[in-house]
This record gives structure tokens, C-alpha cells and sequence, in this order.
């Protein structure tokens, strides 16, 4: 009952207009002669219910009309007054109230219109988070600045935040000030206060309770965490992370409380920035928009001129006003805007955001797209593609097991845990996967003396056997010069890379690695191919490193050994010396060094994680997701927003001509076209928000588009 009020109070004109039927029918004949007022010179009782709707119609249009003009914008709706005026003055008492019905259940299909078409855009800005716990800790954050002179105390002995809070806690008032809660964890006590979340500040801890949204980006202090990430990127499993890991705004914690120390505050993180992208997309208005509002002025103009000529070779007015009633270009002023609404929050939706309208209508007309290779085609981290073990070597005494290219990879990926390179993530990865398919494997081992050489390697001692792993020249005596041949190894391709592994100062085996495609970057490159593009890989790589991944996605038209002006040049050209002539270009790319294309192209589209990048900053869309079949899904979506609108925009213009016309030669009564009207606005907007609908397409798998997990390594030689 309460959402029926609330929905008949946000259209309080529209239910006046309908219950005003009821005492129009009834006092139709009865007139004021009738009455003690002696009136009868005006019209019936009922019919004068007719002219205070009418009046209560008029008022607020004259004024938006007015308005219109003085800040430079055609004032459209000129026809429906007109049309509710002329109907009052040829005594068309009832379509006067279909025309007032019509406008008044046209501002309300306006508002169901515009708010399904932006129920995926408001889902992100209502999951908004807006307070935050405040915990203080000795010298740390808030505390440190003196916050706590209002009697908080801190929590632990040394400033560390130790294990999360427990859940309990309680606010002060609104919500706003001096509230405590008691952390159980490590024996702690900690207090805190829940504040708006603009108060705070880089350096405060910030207590999350299960279930509550992280309200600024930073730092995981307790010892691990899960969060549902899907508001930030669709991720649709809840990701896994550990203390010291980066945190996003957004992300939704998990079953356990947890501490995060503020990276940044609340304007700067990654949440707000995502909501000022859905903003600038809900306040621009694309050009095929702007065109549809500069058309409804010469709409108006035919419409008075058929009613003009009607009125004129008919000889009666009636005429006139048949033709009026047809004539309100609603499919131009509400399906155009709401399919581009819709089509906005249907990318939201799919994990794409676009800054503006004019980048999804943009979208529309790609027929070119460059890829960058590294991150984009191809996975983010290098990935183990076999392990090379030196022939005759013994498994060190200390160690236990098998000794076999398994047990090297775990050995490596212990120590690489520590490491900063970029190939150690995919070493760890691989020893990960090695140590689960060890039988028998019951304790993590014992690791000390870590230490990194930077650009060399890294070492360690696990179980007692020094492990190090890196530069061949770091790992072992050996010569570089000729030791594959020496080994057995085969010859490295032109886009592997290699990482050298001893045990006690003997050489044990060489890790081999490459950037492998992305799982479904060839199904998307098809599907993209299959909708008309033409596609061109751009990459700082050298030739024969991309021409592997390129013959691996399907891509035929490679441009290599770029710098970032160079492809700026070769994306600015639109693919020079191709055959057509393009319509619109698009640059898909991740890294820092992509920004500068990105920005060049017609549309930049970024690919990210939800994490924010210069690459992200530049585009005018940005992939949340990290998943390149996101790129065909934001072309389609995009092509059919246009088309949809297009349909309902056109279709609900030629109905309207085609009513007026048949008007014109009096074959639809007044009242009668007054409800047609309605009809065809209605379908229109309607067929607007068709954008919404879920059309199933022959997308690839997706799956975030990263390389399949580990690859078993080879067999030995």
C-alpha cells in the first residue's frame, strides 16, 4: 500500500485528471443556470471541471515554454497548448480532457521512462557508501592529528591494528559522532566513531563490518579479507586478499569484520570516481539527441501548417484541432533521451562505463579497432609454460619427495613470493599449482634469509637448500653463451622468457614463460570481425614477438616496434592505406604508455580491473571487468541503442503524420486522435526501453578474459 502512495503522490496531476472524469460525467448537463449563481452564460457544471484541469495544464506549460525561450531552446510544447486551447474553443469539451490526460500520463510514462532506464546507474550511486568507523590507534591516522580529544581510546599497545574488530558497535544519534564498539581479534580493545565518510581522512584505520561496503580506498591491515567486487567490475566470485592489499571503495566485505588503512579519501577513491563517470554520462546528451531536439521545431511547423491547410479547405475550425491533438512529438523529446539512458546503464550493466553520450553514440559507428598486444590481448602476468631441468641432477639432501620439474616450481614459487619482478607472480602462480598436485605435502616450508638483487633475482633458504631464482649469471657460475646447447634445451621462441633456478649453487632447471593470449581473445576478435570491423594490433613489441600473438588471436594487420607517439600516428590515421574510408575508430589498451593513443582514437576504451589507471583516465569508455569480450558486448550494445532509437523516434514521427493526415480529411474524430496520441507516445517510449532487454549475444566465453591458470609444464627432455 505505502508504494502505491508513493507512486500515486510522484503524479498528483495525472490522478486529479482521471478522478475528474467521474463529476465531468455526472454534472454534464447540469448548468450553473441551475444553480443559485444564476450563471448561465457559462458552460455546464461539468464541463467547467473540464476547464480548471485544462487551466491547471496550461499555467505550467506556458511557463516551461517560456523558459525555454529565454535560455535559447525551441519551446515544443506550444502544440499541446494549442491543441488544449483550440479543443476548449470549439466546445470539444471531452477531448480537451483527453488532451490534459494525455499530457499529464505522458509526464508520468516520462518518469517510469527515465527511471528503468537509469535503474542500472542509480543501483551504483544508491550502493554508495556515505559514513565510515573510525578506529583509533596510537599515532596512526586521526589519533596522530588529535582527533581523539573527545575521550577515544586506542587500540593496542604498539598502533597495529592487529585482527579485525568484531562487528559489535554502536552510533551516536544519527549515526554521526561518538559511538564505540569493542574488538575481540587479538585481545584488543578498540573504539571508534562513525563519521560521514567526506570526514575521512589518508592515514585513518577504517573498521568494516560484515556485510558494509568499504567506504574510502586502502590498505588491508587485518590478515586477510573477501570481497564482492562486483559493484566496481562485475566480478561476479568475491575475491580473496591479504594483508597489505590494495582495498577499493565499493567493495563489499565479507562475513568477518576487517581494518583498512585510508589510502585516499572519500573524493579521490575509486567508488566516487566511478560515480562522477555515471554522472557526466547521465548530464550529457549525445548529438543524435541534440538533433532530435532541433528536429521537433520544424515537427511543429508541418504539424501547423497540415492543420493550417485542413482548417482551410475544410472551412471549420474542428478541423484544425483534429490535426492539433495528433501532433505532440513526444518520440523526439522522451524515446531518444531514454534510449540513450538505457543504453548507458545497459553497458553499466555489462561492466562498461561510458563518460558521455556522445562516446556511446560514437560506439555506434566504430568500424576500426586497434588492440594493444601486452595486457590487452594477452593476459596481464606471464604464465609458466614448461620447466627445462638440468639432466643428472640429484635432489639435495635436506629436501624430501620427489625430485622432478613439480618440485622446482614450488621451490621457485616460494621464493618469488617475495620478489617485485613482473614474471614473479606468474611463478608463484605455477609453484602454487605444483605444490597442490604433490602427494603427501602436509606443512608449508620453512623460509629465511630472503633477499632481493633487483633486475637479477631473488634468494632465499627453504628447509635449509639456498633456492635462488632469476638471471642466469645470478643463479649460477655458468656461462650464458651456449648453455641451452650444453643442457639439451631446445631454442627459446622469439616471445618466451626464461627464469634460471639453483639449488645450493647448482644450476637445477630454467623456468619458461610467455605472455599467452587471453582465453577468449580469438572468439571476440571473430565476433568482431563478423560485425563488419576491421582490426589492427598496435604494440611496442618487437615484430616477431607480435606476430606470434597475432597469428594466435587471428589479427593480420600488425604494426610493431611502436613508440607511444607512433601509435598515436598510425590510430590517428584510421589505419592508413586501408581500402574504405573509416567511420570511426576505437583504441582498446590498458597500460600507462596506452594513455596517449587512447586519448587519439575516436573512442578510447580502457581495460581495467575497477582499479583506476592513467589508461582509464584518457578513454571515454572504461572496461570494469578486465574481460576483452567486454569490447564486442560495448559495439553491440551500443549499435543497437542507436538503432532502437532510431526505430522509436522515426516510427512514432511517421504515426503522427499519418494521424494528422487522416485528421485532416476528418477520418478520426477529435477524441479519438486525442487517445491515439497517447498510444503512439506510449509505444514509442516503450519501444525505448527495449534498449534494457537482455538480447542474447554470440559473445565468447568469458570468464575475465584472462590465459587459462597454469600450464602443466612440459615433460622432461
Amino acid at each position: 500500500m505505502r508504494r502505491i502512495i508513493d507512486r500515486v503522490s510522484q503524479v498528483p496531476m495525472l490522478v486529479a485528471t482521471v478522478l475528474s472524469a467521474l463529476p465531468v460525467a455526472l454534472l454534464w448537463g447540469v448548468e450553473w443556470g441551475e444553480t443559485p449563481f444564476q450563471w448561465a452564460w457559462l458552460p455546464s457544471i461539468g464541463q467547467s471541471v473540464v476547464v480548471a484541469v485544462v487551466v491547471a495544464t496550461v499555467v505550467p506549460m506556458v511557463v516551461g515554454v517560456a523558459s525555454d525561450l529565454l535560455h535559447g531552446r525551441a519551446g515544443v510544447d506550444i502544440l499541446a497548448i494549442m491543441a488544449l486551447v483550440s479543443t476548449l474553443l470549439v466546445g470539444q469539451y471531452w477531448a480537451s480532457w483527453a488532451v490534459a490526460l494525455m499530457v499529464w500520463s505522458g509526464d508520468a510514462i516520462e518518469r517510469y521512462a527515465n527511471g528503468r532506464a537509469t535503474s542500472n546507474l542509480t543501483a551504483l550511486v544508491a550502493a554508495a557508501p556515505r559514513q565510515a568507523h573510525v578506529v583509533m590507534l596510537r599515532g596512526v591516522g586521526a589519533s596522530a592529528r588529535g582527533r581523539g580529544a573527545d575521550g577515544w581510546r586506542s587500540a593496542g599497545n604498539d598502533g597495529s591494528a592487529g585482527d579485525a574488530p568484531s562487528a559489535r558497535g554502536s552510533k551516536a544519534g544519527s549515526g554521526v559522532g561518538s559511538g564505540t564498539g569493542s574488538g575481540a581479534g587479538s585481545g584488543t580493545d578498540a573504539h571508534f566513531h562513525t563519521i560521514p565518510v567526506d570526514e575521512v581522512a589518508v592515514g585513518d584505520v577504517v573498521l568494516v563490518l560484515p556485510g558494509e561496503t568499504v567506504p574510502v580506498d586502502g590498505s588491508l591491515l587485518s590478515v586477510s579479507a573477501t570481497l564482492d567486487l562486483s559493484s566496481i567490475n562485475g566480478e561476479s566470485v568475491p575475491r580473496e586478499v591479504f594483508a597489505g592489499a590494495r582495498v577499493l571503495s565499493g567493495a563489499v566485505n565479507g562475513s568477518t569484520a576487517i581494518t583498512v588503512k585510508a589510502t585516499r579519501v572519500s573524493a579521490d577513491s575509486q567508488y566516487q570516481r566511478i560515480l562522477a563517470m555515471v554522472a557526466d554520462a547521465q548530464e550529457s546528451r549525445a548529438p543524435a539527441v541534440r538533433i532530435a531536439d532541433r528536429l521537433a521545431l520544424p515537427f511543429t511547423a508541418v504539424s501547423l501548417l497540415i492543420a493550417g491547410v485542413a482548417w482551410a479547405v475544410s472551412g471549420t475550425p474542428l478541423r484544425f484541432v483534429q490535426v492539433l491533438v495528433l501532433a505532440t512529438p513526444c518520440p523526439l523529446l522522451i524515446a531518444a533521451p531514454v534510449a540513450f539512458v538505457a543504453g548507458t546503464g545497459r553497458l553499466a550493466k555489462a561492466g562498461v562505463l561510458v563518460k558521455s553520450q556522445d562516446a556511446l553514440e560514437t560506439l555506434s559507428r566504430v568500424d576500426h579497432v586497434f588492440f594493444d598486444k601486452t595486457g590487452t590481448l594477452t593476459s596481464t602476468v606471464p604464465r609458466v609454460v614448461g620447466v627445462d631441468m638440468v639432466p643428472g641432477t640429484s635432489r639435495p639432501r635436506r629436501l624430501s619427495g620427489e625430485w622432478d620439474s613439480d618440485r622446482i616450481l614450488e621451490l621457485a614459487g616460494v621464493v618469488e613470493t617475495y620478489s617485485v619482478h613482473i614474471l614473479a607472480k606468474g611463478i608463484v602462480r605455477a609453484g602454487a599449482e605444483a605444490a597442490r598436485r604433490r602427494p603427501g605435502r602436509s606443512r608449508r616450508p620453512v623460509v629465511v634469509g630472503v633477499r632481493e638483487d633487483a633486475g637479477n633475482g631473488v634468494q632465499a633458504d627453504v628447509d635449509g637448500v639456498r633456492v635462488r631464482v632469476g638471471r642466469l649469471g645470478f643463479v649460477s657460475d655458468q656461462d650464458a653463451d651456449g648453455v641451452g646447447g650444453i643442457h639439451g634445451w631446445r631454442p627459446l621462441k622469439p616471445d618466451e622468457m626464461v627464469a634460471y633456478v639453483s639449488c645450493d649453487g647448482v644450476l637445477t632447471a630454467r623456468v619458461v614463460m610467455r605472455d599467452l593470449p587471453r582465453v577468449n581473445s580469438r572468439s571476440t576478435l571473430d565476433a568482431l570481425r563478423g560485425m563488419g570491423m576491421d582490426l589492427t594490433m598496435v604494440t611496442g613489441d618487437r615484430a616477431e614477438s607480435a606476430r606470434v600473438i597475432a597469428d594466435e588471436v587471428g589479427i593480420d594487420d600488425v604494426r610493431a616496434d611502436l613508440l607511444p607517439q607512433d601509435k598515436v600516428a598510425v590510430v590517428s590515421s584510421g589505419g592508413a592505406g586501408r581500402s574504405r574510408s573509416r567511420t570511426a575508430t576505437m583504441m582498446v589498451g590498458d597500460g600507462v604508455n596506452d594513455a596517449p593513443v587512447l586519448a587519439a582514437a575516436d573512442v578510447g576504451m580502457a581495460m581495467t580491473d575497477g582499479t583506476a589507471t592513467a589508461a582509464a583516465d584518457s578513454a571515454q569508455a572504461v572496461i570494469m571487468n578486465d574481460d576483452i569480450a567486454s569490447v564486442h558486448r560495448a559495439l553491440s550494445i551500443a549499435r543497437r541503442t542507436m538503432r532502437v532509437m532510431l526505430q522509436a523516434v522515426v516510427g512514432g514521427l511517421l504515426l503522427a503524420l499519418f494521424g494528422m493526415v487522416a485528421a485532416a480529411f476528418d477520418l478520426i474524430p477529435v477524441v479519438a486522435g486525442a487517445f491515439l496520441q497517447e498510444g503512439i507516445d506510449v509505444v514509442s517510449i516503450l519501444w525505448a526501453l527495449t534498449v534494457l532487454i537482455d538480447v542474447p549475444l554470440a559473445l565468447p566465453g568469458s570468464d575475465g578474459g584472462k590465459a587459462s591458470a597454469v600450464h602443466r609444464p612440459s615433460p622432461l627432455p
